[in-house]
Order: C-alpha cells, then structure tokens, then sequence
C-alpha cells in the first residue's frame, strides 16, 4: 500500500470510528423514576407475602425486575431517611437525625435528645443536583419532608407538602399546586402531576421523585377501594391470635407474663408510660390502608403505562422503596379498647413476621420493600439477598446512567451494581443512630449495627445490648449477646467506632442544671403562650354558651375559641387543658327549680389526632366522666333532680389523656328545664 493509500484508509477509519462515537454520543441517557411510598411495611406488598393486600402493579415490577429481601431505610422515621436518599450519607453524619420538627422532650424522660440540625444542610450535593447538572430535568412531588424548597437542592419542579386529607381539599399548599377539587383523591392527583412531568419532558433525559404521602396517616383510602376490602375482609375467615400484643422497651422495667398481662387490661396511658410498653397490630385487616395502598398501587400503574405510551419504558430505570417500615405501632400513645374505626385511623397494618414498627430500630422499622427495573439489564423476576441502605442509591444511579460518582458527597453509600448484575455484592456492616424518645412506642435512644446475618442493637438509657441471627431468626425473637460475647463484641466496637468516626450526637442525662440540646423541640409553656385575661376564648364562651365562664385554658397553637364549622356543625367551640394535669374548666351557676326536671346537655367530639376526658361536677362531686375517643358527635346529659330546688356549681371539664391534640369540640352547651 503507497502513502497515498495510507493516507485515505486512515481517514476513513477516523470518520468511521468518529461516527460510532458519535452515535455513542447520541445514545440517550436513562430516564430515573424514584417511586418512594411513606411508612410502607417490607410485608404489606404482594410479593412480600401479604395476602390481604393487593398490588398488582408492584408484583409486576417484580416479575420485571429484580426484588431485594435485605434492603434497608438508613433510620426508622422519614426526614432522616429522606435526606439519605439524595445525600449518599447516613443521617448521623449529617446529624439529620429525627423527623422535622420532631418529637418533643416529655418530662419522664430520663435523657435530653442529642442535639440534631433542623433542616437539610445547604452544602449537600444532592442527587437532583448532580443530574441536573448533567442535563436532567428534576421534579419532586409529595412529601419531600426536609424543610427546604426541593428547589433550592436541584429540583426544577417540585408539588410538595404535608397532608391533611386524602379527600380533597388536601390541606397546606396541595390546595394551591394541585389542581383538584370536590371528590377527588390525593394520591391520584399527585401522580396527574408527575404524569404531566413525564409528558412534558419526553424528549430530554427527567430524574422524577415522587415521594408519596401514602401510606403515612390519616389513614384513608380511597372510598371504591375501601369498600372492596370490607367486602374482602368479610367473605375471610377469621384469623387466630391476638390482634395486637404489648410490646415493651428493653431499656425498660423488667416485666413478666402477668404484669405483661394486668397490663394489657389496664389499658391506660399512664399505666404503660411507667411501665414503658406499647401496642403492635398483629394482623393486616384495616380496609382504609389497604385501599390507600392500592391506590399507591395504581399510580404505580399509571406512571409505567405513561412510560410505554411515549415509547420510554425501556430507558427509563424505576426505583420502588419505601423511606422506613410500617406503623403497627400507634403515632403517640393511642390505646385498644376502642372501636374498629377508631382503632384503623391509628394503627396502619401489621409488619408481622417482623418485630417492630416504624420508630423502632427492630427489623419492622427499618427493613423496606426494593424492587429495581433496569431494562434489558437486571434479569427478570429476580432476587437479591444482597444488603442495601438508603445511601446507596445515589452511587449506584450514577454508575447505571455511567455518570462519574462523587464519592466525598456519597460517602457512606455502596453501589450495588454487581448485585443488579446478578454478581455477588457484600457492601459491609449497616449502622442505624437515633439520639431521640420514639414517637411510636416508648423506645429509647438507640441504634443498631448489621453485619452479615448478625445485627445488634443497643440501648442509650442503660446501654442494654441485643444480638440477633437474622438469617435463623427473623423475627428477633431470641437474643444471643450473652451466648455468642464474641459477636456482641466484635459488633459493639464496630458500632461505637462508627459513631465516633462520624461524630454522632448522643443524647445525655438530665439534671437540675441541663438544658436541651440544640434543635431539640419542648413541651414546657413559655410565658408568651399562657392565656391571658380577657383573651378571645373568654368572650367565645360568653357568646357561644352564655352564663358559662372558662379557666385553665391553653393549646394556644391549636388557636382555641369560636369555629364558623367543625366535622359538619356550625358554630363549635374549641378548648384545650392548659396541661397534661391540668384541665380546661367551663362554669356556671345552675337554678334547680322545685318539681321540674333539669339536665345540662353536653354535644362534644374531639379531633383525629387525639382524645380528652369529659368530667362533669356537680358541687365538686364527679357525676360523669367519659373518655371522647371517637371522631363523632355524642351527646351527654347530666339529671340535677337530686339537688331540686338549689342552686348547684357544675364544672364541665377539658381533661388531657395524653399529650397531643387533647382539643374539646363542643357544639351545644345547654341547660334543658
């Protein structure tokens, strides 16, 4: 071959060379959808196991994909586990460590929370920014929970926000960004907007977030769907077992199966705050969840049907998870000697054969569903025994989309690519750091270590350890720490270098002297928030109830007085205690004639969230006394007969039976001669 041959093959070659990595080039880049569903238990879905819910859609992102059995929240609660998410890191060294704004500090609390930063760091790198900055259009929809604008951390679009019902109007700033009205449902509309996301974005490459409200409470689903389970639920034979059991802290007193036993009938707030249990659901009945978890199901559906419709589905990667377990352990104290409806709006499903609820560090708080769909990639209707943890998403996308990886950002994650592969993948141990009471049992401070089929648990009150086979014992039912002390060791020195290696905040122990740590929430009443002397209520109760006068009143955030309309009544006046000992008082002086009957009558309901006691006196003798524990108006009266002819005091008490939402509604107050 001469020169001049040479010369002509070899540019050739370079146009041709040059044309395949053009068309490299031009090869798009994968779309992401990050379906993340709030508090869903590992065994509510399908093919999990349950067999009382349905989830089709779900199971068939299964068959598609692969299905993770080890995969792992980075904490039991969302916001923490939120921020590992787009962070890459565990919330111990953001020190993002609780729910925002968290629980507050109770009074019997032996410990103050360790100190905690209230909102995601502005130097964070999120995963949105860094796809954005590779061209990817972002959107966040739901509950993204990190009080920040998801603008601000490199989403272009975002509908977020807190639900307060799933029937519209949804409360907060759903009411102003998404466009619904009368009838409609809250999880539908949120996906319309992700769907329009989608379409809009259909020719560049688009990182969706949606971060589902469902199935966080209020727990309501969707009214079709509702009424199909109760139909289902009913045609069911009845299971055996309890409905739920007593779960106790293990930082707590030492109880034995009687005290358990005269615990569980004594079902009463203060009787197990001292003794430190609380209730777990057992089975998975609650129509309401179950229609809210098909819902979630559907848009599930919908999302991949708007995929294949514009011709997107096999390039676009979807990420099922969940941000912590199931609530089978009620949100603050609520009892179960109440009724059915009362019982499904505060406990969502049964996270059984797991021990534990979201809130507690046991598997039931922390282990979640993962399905992953990679098309073409992962091989169908796999499974994976693999670890995975919160942080490793982030690593792991880049490397699916063939970004570079930023591992000073993300440097807790592990990608578990080899996994998706089909490959062997050990990432190492996962650590769990939560400085804080639990708002869903009386647990205490803890964290956890999982190394391989062991994980341990410790503690921070008493620095009580537990060691559990995972692989034997999934349940963690049978504590090994005192029989295999090499293990507890081992993973005790592990666990403890971590949280040294990533300064996490412990909580500490109250004195005479200490002072909550920073970012720690209070219940104690600050000055500016005691009532106040010719305040609003005072004249409130004038006109709503007149001859009546009130005392003892406070719940300044609940803004207590006059309502134009409350739970389908007109005019109805809300009190609140003005402590948990404490009652909010309403008086008056009460003529009782000779020979006519005279009876105070009393409309009252309480709110969703909470329940009071009604006492009512009658010259400082108690003649009622009813706990208002339903969501619905009841009537009660009181008979004056015996004190005809007198003139009696009659005191109609606001009593708190917990802390949270101890509100009185009332509707009518009225003396009946």
């Amino acid at each position: 071959m001469n020169r001049s041959d040479l010369t002509v093959s070899s540019f050739l070659l370079i146009a041709l060379l040059g044309s395949f990595a053009l068309g490299a080039e031009k090869k798009p880049k994968p779309n992401v959808v990050f379906f993340l569903v709030d508090d869903l238990g590992w065994a509510d879905v399908g093919c999990y196991g349950s067999k009382f819910h349905e989830t089709p859609a779900i199971d068939q992102l299964a068959k598609e994909g692969m299905l993770f059995d080890n995969a792992y929240s980075t904490c039991h609660v969302c916001s923490p586990s939120r921020a590992s998410i787009l962070t890459g890191k565990y919330p111990a060294r953001t020190n993002l460590t609780e729910w925002l704004g968290g629980r507050p500090e109770r009074d019997y609390e032996p410990l103050h929370h360790g100190e905690k930063l209230t909102a995601l760091p502005d130097e964070e790198v999120t995963l949105a920014e860094t796809l954005k900055r590779h061209g990817y259009a972002t959107a966040n929809y739901g509950k993204a929970h990190l009080r920040v604008d998801p603008k601000a951390y490199g989403f272009d679009e975002e509908i977020t926000g807190w639900v307060r019902s799933y029937h519209y109007p949804f409360g907060g700033a759903y009411n102003n960004k998404l466009p619904a009205q009368k009838g409609d449902y809250y999880t539908d509309k949120l996906t319309d907007a992700a769907l329009d996301f989608i379409e809009r974005n259909k020719d560049q490459p688009f990182f969706v977030h949606l971060e589902h409200f469902a199935v966080h409470d209020p727990i309501q689903g969707r009214p079709d769907l509702v009424e199909k389970y109760r139909k289902k639920l009913a045609a069911m034979p009845k299971r055996e077992g309890p409905d739920f059991i007593l779960e106790s802290n293990p930082d707590g007193p030492l109880l034995t199966e009687e005290e358990l036993k005269a615990l569980a009938e004594n079902d009463e707030l203060h009787a197990h705050q001292e003794a430190r249990v609380w209730w777990v659901k057992q089975k998975q009945d609650n129509v309401e969840f179950a229609g809210m978890l098909e819902a979630t199901d559907e848009s599930l559906a919908r999302i991949r049907a708007k995929l294949k419709e514009l011709g997107l589905d096999k390039n676009t990667i979807v990420i099922f998870t969940a941000d912590n377990g199931g609530m089978s352990a009620s949100n603050q104290y609520r009892g179960i000697n109440h009724s059915r409806n009362s019982l499904d709006s505060r406990f969502a499903s049964s996270n059984l054969p797991l021990r534990g609820a979201k809130g507690w560090n046991y598997e039931g708080g922390v282990r979640v569903p993962l399905v992953v769909h990679w098309p073409g990639r992962t091989k169908p209707n796999s499974k994976s025994h693999a670890l995975v943890t919160g942080t490793d998403y982030y690593p792991t996308l880049l490397e699916m989309m063939g970004l570079p990886t930023l591992p000073e950002q993300h440097v807790d994650g592990v990608s578990f690519l080899p996994a998706l592969r089909g490959k062997a993948h050990d990432r190492g141990a996962i650590y769990w750091h939560f400085p804080h009471y639990s708002n869903h049992g009386y647990q205490s401070p803890g964290g956890a270590i999982r190394l391989g089929k062991y994980k341990l648990l410790e503690y921070y009150e008493k620095g009580s350890v537990q060691l559990f086979d995972l692989e034997q014992d999934i349940g963690e039912q049978n504590d090994l720490s005192e029989s295999k002390p090499d293990i507890t060791a081992k993973l005790l020195k592990m666990f403890h270098d971590w949280r040294d290696e990533v300064d996490a905040k412990m909580p500490y122990p109250k004195t005479a002297t200490s002072k909550p740590a920073k970012g720690s929430r209070v219940t104690k009443p600050k000055p500016n928030n005691a009532p106040r002397s010719g305040s609003n209520l005072v004249a409130d109760v004038a006109s709503f109830a007149p001859g009546w006068k009130v005392r003892d009143w406070g719940g300044p955030a609940m803004k207590p007085g006059l309502r134009a309309q409350w739970d389908g009544r007109e005019k109805v006046l809300l009190t609140h205690p003005l402590s948990k000992t404490v009652p909010c008082v309403l008086s008056r002086k009460v003529d009782v004639p000779a020979g006519k009957k005279t009876t105070p009558q009393l409309d009252v309901t309480n709110h969703p969230k909470g329940n009071w006691k009604l006492v009512v006196l009658v010259n400082g003798k108690e003649e009622l006394s009813e706990d208002i524990t339903e969501t619905k108006w009841q009537r009660f009266e009181v008979d004056l007969s015996k004190h005809d002819g007198k003139t009696v005091d009659v005191e109609l008490q606001n009593q708190a039976t917990g802390w949270s939402h101890e509100a009185a509604y009332w509707s009518r107050i009225a003396i009946k001669r």
